[in-house]
């Protein structure tokens, strides 16, 4: 049995994020990750933010945009960034229509649909979605697992809630010489706001909205429930106690180097980091010239790892003879998760 570490215990916790470079088998980890803690008794969630899902080929079934049932105890799910955008747009839009003159609607149309084509629209409509399953499906799962993109994008939206938040206090700050929206704005940045520090109005009787016209107080109230969702999934993802993520690599030059490189850029936002799965390693009785001269290649990159990751808890699993797809397969990687102690 592995010494006890943040490894030995992944699965007590709430949240966990699974982030990696593309095609290491990130996806395949976390759907047995939520196979063994099905098999522990917890009710699971495993939730793709990879545009180019793949949760619904590892589990063998479709499963989309909508919370699916997968087997007992996992249910799946899968993001859709492009969709999330275009909802979230489309909302925007309503609500700038009711500020903007009717002649003006024609160009916010196209100002908007300019917007569309934006990738942080995406990212940002992204964000919002992973932040509300995260924080609903605590209360409606014991474990949340989040499948998510490369390792680049990851790093993008796990430190967006705080550039998002500051973005919503530029925006009210903008609207200071609204006295209404200002009033709320000194409810919402106390002394030195900060993204990562919450914000709870002072007197939790009093109405900051009070005297707004409807208009102004439906925006005013947008906002404030938007950067409510921000600090909420912050607090809960730099909490170690309920979150973790996890890094999925092979043992290969490039792999190597960006889960390097990831581990250092996480931990400048105090996001948890548990350890590593070292994944595909060649298994000892694996046979011919090729495959010794490989294993001869891999045995150096894994006397590499513990220094490159600096300690951090890794285990290994090995590469298997065939296809991991259904729950059959994911159920043998989870049994072999289960004996590394996890």
């Amino acid at each position: 049995m592995p010494e006890q570490d943040a490894m030995t215990n992944l699965l007590d916790r709430r949240i966990l994020f699974v982030g990696g470079k593309g095609g290491v088998g990130k996806t395949t980890t976390a759907a047995a990750l939520g196979v063994l803690a099905a098999e522990r008794g917890k009710r699971c969630l495993v939730v793709s933010t990879d545009p180019a899902h793949s949760l619904g080929d590892a589990f063998d079934r479709e499963i989309g945009d909508r919370i699916t049932g997968i087997t007992a105890g996992v249910w799946g799910l899968e993001i859709d960034p492009d969709a999330q955008a275009a909802r979230h747009l489309d909302a925007v839009t309503e609500q700038m229509k009711q500020l903007a003159a009717p002649e003006m609607h024609a160009e916010l149309e196209r100002q908007m649909q300019m917007a569309r084509m934006s990738p942080g629209a995406v990212e940002a409509a992204l964000l919002e979605e992973v932040c509300r399953v995260m924080l609903e499906g605590m209360e409606d799962y014991d474990l949340v697992i989040f499948d998510t993109a490369p390792t680049g994008h990851t790093l993008r939206l796990l430190t967006l809630p705080e550039a998002m938040a500051a973005w919503t206090d530029g925006l009210l700050a903008h609207n200071r010489k609204s006295k209404e929206l200002g009033e709320v704005l000194k409810h919402l940045t106390p002394r030195g706001s900060r993204a990562d520090v919450p914000t709870p109005f002072d007197d939790p009787d009093e109405d900051p909205f009070e005297g707004m016209d409807r208009r102004t107080r439906r925006i005013a109230e947008t906002l404030l429930n938007r950067r409510r969702l921000f600090h909420r999934a912050r607090r809960r993802i730099t909490d170690a106690e309920t979150t973790g993520f996890v890094f999925v690599l092979t043992p290969e030059r490039l792999p190597i180097l960006e889960t390097h490189r990831a581990m250092h850029a996480l931990r400048q936002f105090d996001i948890p980091l548990c350890g590593a799965f070292v994944n595909r390693v060649l298994p000892a009785d694996a046979d011919g010239e090729f495959l010794r001269r490989r294993r001869e290649q891999e045995a150096r990159y894994l006397d590499e790892i513990p220094q490159a990751l600096h300690g951090l808890p890794t285990r290994q699993v090995p590469m298997l003879p065939e296809d991991i797809q259904g729950l059959d397969s994911l159920r043998a990687v989870a049994a072999h998760l289960d004996r590394l102690g996890i």
